[in-house]
């Protein structure tokens, strides 16, 4: 089973940008989807972004379209969310998760994803 350790937490002001980077251990990588969820203090962990495992199809939360961008590099076994244009909303800790079989519309659900990183907070000063 694959292991997911996130990097490229941080604070940032309003307006910045920030990449997180999710590595993932094993040979077998281009088996797994991808997804990034975050969670707010007090609130409920929520979709973000997700990547199929061919790297050809992409998902995004309504509140992260045009600004969030996830990708995956199969030479490095990691994926990326590029933050942009981060606002005060986007304050989170920020998990990486993989699934060898969600697919679809299950991809913004959380529960569809066996392994789950440790998560990387992210800090967006107003």
């Amino acid at each position: 089973q694959v292991q997911l350790v996130e990097s490229g937490g941080g604070l940032v002001q309003a307006g910045g940008s920030l990449r997180l980077s999710c590595a993932a251990s094993g040979r077998t990588f281009s088996s797994y989807a991808m997804g990034w969820f975050r969670q707010a203090p007090g609130k409920e962990r929520e979709f973000v972004a997700a990547i199929s495992r061919s790297g050809t199809s992409t998902y995004y939360a309504d509140s992260v379209k045009g600004r969030l961008t996830i990708s995956r590099d199969y030479a490095k076994n990691t994926v990326y969310l590029q933050m942009n244009s981060l606002n005060a909303e986007d304050t989170a800790v920020y998990y990486c998760a993989a699934d060898m079989g969600v697919c679809y519309e299950d991809y913004v659900i959380s529960s569809e994803y066996s392994t789950w990183g440790q998560g990387a907070q992210v800090t967006v000063s107003s």
